[in-house]
């Protein structure tokens, strides 16, 4: 059991790039100037796993010396297995006041919350209650440099600290990579109507077994100036509050008006009164 100071916030820090990649690193760092932290994260990338949880596989919990005495633990499972272990499991005397997870290397906007092992994680620790943030740069690399990122993480886990984060909402924040020009503001935003285009590259392996690689490329026909993607693009910050809640309810009613039940009725007694095909 892990025993905090009742007067600092304790925070959970996880990611899904895993436990050893420079961008955990940083939000720890960051984390400490806040409150108490915990780290709980993947002990291998699991970057695209969305909000997978293991269920047919022991999960497996070690105890590492990380971050410089910071409590921390890598898991065998995703990042949605990270929190609940933690919440249920290494924090189950104390409930966390903040998740954070990240810094990931590489975007989450737009559709791409829908697939990120980062935001997989803010979503779980949502769904459990716990105010969460899923932090993102814009670099794939892995010696990506957040520096430029400190003082808006700051601000915006502190601000969340203070006056919380709605129920059933996670944040997503995004930044452009670092360039030549300072960070500017952060901008609260929606999320860009973007999607990938995949493309699959037919491959042969030694033994001429076919497989396939999948590619493509992020198309945003999204021309709002209030979107994530457009925030990028003006080297700010963006930030997309994201519900749990998927229910489309401006379309409830006309599927309503499909009059469900009768034409399944419909379907049916017409599926009965067709001919039965004769054989010879």
């Amino acid at each position: 059991m892990i025993t905090m100071s009742e007067q600092k916030p304790l925070i959970l820090v996880s990611n899904d790039d895993g436990i050893n990649a420079p961008g955990i690193r940083t939000l720890v760092t960051l984390m400490k100037q806040l409150g108490d932290v915990v780290v709980v994260a993947p002990s291998s990338p699991q970057s695209g796993m969305g909000h997978a949880i293991t269920i047919a596989s022991p999960l497996r919990l070690y105890e590492v010396d990380l971050f410089s005495g910071t409590p921390a633990y890598e898991c065998s499972g995703t990042p949605a297995d990270c929190v609940k272990l933690a919440k249920h499991y290494v924090l189950k005397e104390r409930v966390p006041d903040l998740v954070v997870s990240g810094i990931n290397h590489g975007s989450n906007t737009s559709i791409s919350v829908l697939y990120s092992g980062t935001m997989s994680a803010a979503i779980e620790a949502a769904i459990e209650g716990i105010p969460a943030i899923g932090f993102s740069l814009c670099d794939y690399a892995h010696n990506a440099d957040f520096t430029h990122t400190h003082d808006h993480i700051l601000k915006i886990a502190g601000h969340a600290l203070e006056n919380g984060i709605p129920k059933g909402v996670a944040l997503n924040v995004n930044f452009p990579a670092k360039s030549d020009q300072p960070l500017q503001e952060i901008r609260v935003c929606r999320q860009a109507d973007a999607r990938w285009q995949e493309e699959f590259d037919e491959r042969k392996d030694p033994y001429g077994r076919n497989y396939f690689w999948m590619a493509g490329k992020f198309v945003n026909n999204d021309t709002g100036e209030d979107t994530d993607e457009f925030a990028l693009s003006q080297n700010c910050t963006s930030v997309v509050p994201c519900q749990l809640d998927l229910t489309d309810y401006k379309n409830m009613e006309t599927l309503k008006g499909w009059n469900l039940n009768a034409r399944t009725q419909t379907l049916l007694d017409s599926q009965a009164t067709e001919p039965t095909p004769q054989t010879s």
